[in-house]
């Protein structure tokens, strides 16, 4: 049987997230020993068999979960009762103890990998686990490719596809630009690494920038359709807007919002990035440099949906409706993937409002006579 490196399984840190996303582009190193691992001691691991998605009411549950959103709370009669949330790599189930509830209070902290075991029951028409049994597991006996989702492409070719798409660039000053985000090594690290989003779309290791990736080939495929675009101008946007998610998010064992994410978002860090990039480049017009941070304020399209201003340029137009038809495209197609394969509709999406209509049931493809 072939053992998973070390160090892919290990401490699931920001440093150790772009070896386990190189890890997916070289399948050799993957397994067994890789050459950075080679040398260093195999700690055995423990071996995840049940993934939330798969668990049914009145399922015996004995597996791993990333534990997050601890509560201890209480009855009406005074007793206490501890809820949390459990999540892995296909989701989260809600977690209840009623019994020995003080020592798992103390036995965890939100964040850790716990081994619960416990029954999987119906309420108010969702899934929970009721809790006998809970301990909390060293980090380094874990597979963190069990509980943190991550792209099925290869980020380091999409980052030289991306880095040939800007190479197109032709406005000397967006070029560079371009240059001194992309060559950066610290910030491409966060780049290739980093989720676009907590949930809705691209919501997985990798996906920022299969996200923009996608932007700038939507971009190029459309951009010669309508005159008087500045098709550097939008390329450049549709590539930097959203820059500031490398810092929005925290991903060591499950995406959420970082600090900054959750007190400046990634609108307001993408621009203090960009100002700071610019602020190293000799004789960058302002004119256009207004007009980029403008196109990274109003991506979002309007106040409710977190722009400041909404889009005012063709180009900042263009680059709205393009990040809003790759994210909901993206985001029903992995609704419709996680749903019954045998069902014609979907379940409701609260999000959307709607249901989604998959075809035939059981028949993916059209009929052919």
């Amino acid at each position: 049987m072939k053992i998973p490196c070390s160090k892919l399984q290990g401490i699931f840190d920001r440093k150790e997230v772009n070896h386990f996303l190189d890890s997916l582009a070289n399948p050799a190193a993957s397994y067994g020993e890789c050459a950075r691992c080679r040398g260093s001691n195999q700690t055995e691991k423990h071996l995840k068999k049940t993934f939330v998605n798969t668990i049914t009411a009145g399922q015996t549950v004995n597996d791993i979960f990333v534990a997050r959103d601890k509560q201890l709370a209480h009855k009406k009669d005074g007793d206490p009762y501890l809820t949390l949330s459990l999540a892995d790599r296909s989701g989260g189930i809600k977690g209840v103890a009623w019994d020995n509830v003080e020592a798992m209070n103390k036995a965890f902290a939100t964040g850790d990998h716990v081994r619960v075991k416990g029954n999987a029951v119906e309420y108010r028409s969702a899934l929970q686990l009721v809790l006998q049994q809970l301990e909390r597991l060293d980090p380094a006996e874990i597979d963190a490719r069990d509980f943190i989702p991550a792209t099925e492409r290869d980020p380091n070719q999409m980052m030289d596809r991306l880095i040939r798409i800007s190479q197109t660039v032709e406005n000397e000053h967006l070029s560079r630009l371009l240059a001194a985000f992309l060559e950066d090594k610290a910030f491409a690290d966060r780049f290739k690494t980093a989720p676009a989003a907590k949930k809705l779309h691209h919501a997985y290791l990798g996906g920022l920038l299969e996200h923009t990736l996608s932007i700038a080939m939507l971009i190029q495929a459309i951009a010669d359709h309508y005159s008087g675009i500045d098709k550097d101008l939008l390329l450049t946007g549709g590539i930097l807007h959203d820059i500031g998610k490398v810092y929005e998010f925290s991903y060591e064992t499950h995406i959420d919002y970082s600090d900054a994410g959750r007190l400046l978002n990634h609108i307001v860090i993408g621009v203090e990035m960009l100002e700071k990039k610019i602020a190293g480049l000799n004789d960058f017009p302002q004119d256009l440099a207004l007009v980029l941070k403008h196109m990274i304020v109003s991506h979002h399209g309007t106040r409710d949906f977190g722009s400041p201003e909404p889009p005012k340029t063709l180009e900042a137009i263009i680059l709205y409706y393009l990040d809003e038809l790759d994210a909901k495209v993206t985001g029903v197609r992995a609704f419709m993937e996680a749903e019954d394969p045998d069902a014609a509709w979907t379940s409701y999406h609260r999000v959307f409002e709607r249901f989604f209509f998959k075809g035939e049931a059981g028949n993916s493809d059209s009929e052919k006579d």
